[in-house]
């Protein structure tokens, strides 16, 4: 039986863990990364382990390491919540290998459902129906333009090992193919270290519609239920609800009864999630499978009863599963993903510190937190900082009870979604009572929100908004040095605002001390230099603090109004950046570089 887990994983899914292995009866045991040595997260576990670094390939994405703390703390099982390794079949191995006990689908099965490609052939065997798609991965750009001209417009190119919209673009005319299949393959590459990526057919305007399985060691499947996740921007969702309103008794039976064909043809165990679109016309597509924990897990066990965590760490000790049918659901849920993003300006990720975190509270509400008030949004990782989870016996009342829970909610220092929140549960598209009513798709917020601008607040209302290009509090942030004892060099870490206390009476004493310096220092003089070079010509401001992945055209080169000429990612996302008028293009910060902040001249055009 297992009995000392470890997460890895950080945020409010490492905080659920945490919580699922205290009602389990097992220890819990974090990891984390410098920025976050005092996360909640941390504090939320019974014990806490180092993964020195910053960035997520340091840190959370690097397996060695985490075999390592793993093997340090005696931990006899790993569960990956979601995103980072979560999906990745050599961790599994790797822990699997080490002696310990992996918490999900076995690494055969991760790595078949993994691969789109493969799981598009098992859906086809099984019977499940789906769009038009390339037999395998496209190789260049000018492939995935070939299919376009054969199959017709739109596209989907998505990574064959991607998932939560990270690695899939959307072609609507042959000229931007190329440069989508570009992008979908650095996307790729720098969330998943993949670049395959395959092509097919998009649908218009679909509704997105998953199903939530549980599979025992003898690979029974169960559905638990349905949920709607319609409601996204850039192909990531905001609002989740269950159970999926509005479907016909055969859609609703049609990708319940795939979801357990697939499942069942890949020997599928633990939870998992397949996900289908639903065209305008009705038509059903499968989409693909989740080797993991959702994020919107939450409203499932809401309307379903089921503890999904316990479920997992059930069938990792060889247990079975407390349910053997899908359950009738009991009400209706609703999940609003609290991320630090900036609605009115285009969801633009927007890293720093939260001065005030006041939660709701009340009949049905239910909070998964990865923060606090205090807390710092790095922009190293992704923006999720808290999910609100809101029940009612019906649709109507759990909409009443979450208007009035993000009414209470206020969190202070950053942009959130709250507002956007705030709204979306007041419009007729979402709040409909019926499937003529219902006209929210995957991309309604970008083509049919009319309020978005509306949401658009001062900068200035945000005080805790970074504009280091770190995103980190240097106050929280770690220094890390050495210390001798009994002639042991040993590594150490410590607050930085300590670091410099220290720094003065050691020096004065003859003593050294020695630490990495604060993040952002060497980005900020970057900055600080590239913005006196653009004096006196128009300059190109940085629309996000974040990294320059690429430029699309070259310094020097003749640009014009509305451009394209460069591509910037935060928080593993990208944003396109634009020419603001028509001259020369002068690079005054190179791609691949240290990060700019938001506001910070990139280039100038004269």
């Amino acid at each position: 039986m297992i009995s000392r887990v470890l997460i890895a994983n950080r945020g409010e899914i490492a905080v659920r863990i945490a919580r699922g292995c205290a009602a389990y009866g097992v220890t819990s045991i974090a990891v984390y990364a410098d920025p976050d040595a005092d996360a909640l997260h941390v504090r939320s576990a019974d014990e806490a382990y180092a993964l020195p670094g910053a960035r997520p390939a340091d840190t959370y994405l690097n397996i060695a390491a985490l075999i390592e703390v793993a093997r340090k703390a005696h931990a006899d099982a790993v569960h990956p919540g979601y995103g980072f390794l979560s999906e990745n079949a050599d961790f599994a191995e790797a822990v699997i290998d080490a002696g310990m006990t992996w918490i999900g689908p076995s690494p055969r099965t991760i790595s078949d459902l993994g691969d789109k490609l493969m799981a598009r052939r098992l859906a086809i065997e099984a019977g499940v129906p789906l769009v038009q798609g390339t037999e395998g991965p496209v190789s260049s750009g000018e492939e995935a333009l070939a299919f376009a001209q054969e199959h017709g417009l739109p596209i989907a190119i998505k990574a064959a090992f991607g998932g939560g919209g990270r690695g899939m673009k959307v072609a609507w005319r042959l000229d931007e193919v190329i440069d989508r299949y570009d992008s979908a393959v650095r996307e790729s590459i720098a969330a998943f270290g993949r670049q395959e990526c395959f092509v097919e057919q998009f649908l218009h305007r679909p509704r997105h519609v998953e199903v939530q399985v549980i599979a025992d060691n003898d690979h029974h499947v169960v559905v638990l239920g349905t949920r709607d996740c319609s409601l996204q921007r850039r192909n990531q969702k905001v609002v989740e609800e269950a159970p999926a309103p509005f479907l016909t008794d055969e859609q609703r039976h049609s990708v319940e009864r795939g979801a357990a064909a697939v499942c069942e043809a890949a020997g599928y165990v633990s939870a998992g999630t397949v996900e289908f679109l639903i065209g305008t016309t009705g038509v059903v597509s499968f989409l693909e499978v989740n080797t993991r924990l959702q994020v919107e897990h939450p409203i499932t066990e809401m309307t379903s009863g089921v503890d999904i965590v316990r479920q997992q760490l059930r069938v990792a000790d060889g247990l079975p599963l407390e349910i053997t049918e899908t359950p009738q659901p009991s009400g209706h849920a609703f999940e609003f993903r609290i991320n630090a993003e900036d609605a009115g300006r285009g969801f633009l990720p927007s890293p720093g510190r939260i001065t005030r975190f006041d939660a709701p509270s009340g009949p049905g509400i239910r909070l998964e937190s990865g923060v606090v008030a205090g807390s710092t949004i790095s922009a190293l990782y992704d923006s999720l900082m808290a999910k609100l989870v809101v029940w009612g016996p019906d649709r109507d009342e759990a909409l009443r009870r979450a208007r009035q829970a993000l009414k209470e909610f206020c969190i202070e220092g950053v942009p959130t979604l709250l507002d956007f929140d705030r709204q979306i549960v007041t419009d007729p598209a979402f709040v409909a009572t019926g499937p003529d009513d219902f006209a929210v798709h995957t991309t309604w917020i970008e083509t049919e929100c009319a309020w978005l601008d509306d949401l658009v607040r001062p900068l200035g209302e945000f005080p805790g908004l970074a504009f280091d290009g770190a995103g980190e509090d240097a106050s929280q942030a770690l220094a890390r040095s050495w210390i001798e004892i009994d002639g042991r060099r040993l590594p150490i870490g410590f607050p930085s605002a300590l670091a410099a206390k220290l720094a003065g009476p050691l020096i004065g004493s003859g003593a050294r001390l020695s630490a990495d310096p604060a993040p952002g220092d060497s980005e900020a003089s970057a900055v600080e230099s590239a913005e006196a070079s653009a004096q006196g010509h128009p300059s190109v401001p940085a629309p996000i603090t974040g990294t320059i992945v690429v430029w699309k055209a070259d310094d020097g080169a003749q640009v014009h109004e509305g451009d394209v000429i460069a591509v910037m990612e935060a928080m593993k996302m990208e944003t396109p950046v634009t020419a603001p008028v028509t001259g020369m293009l002068k690079i005054l910060v190179p791609a691949g570089g240290s990060p700019c902040r938001a506001g910070a001249a990139i280039a100038s055009i004269g």
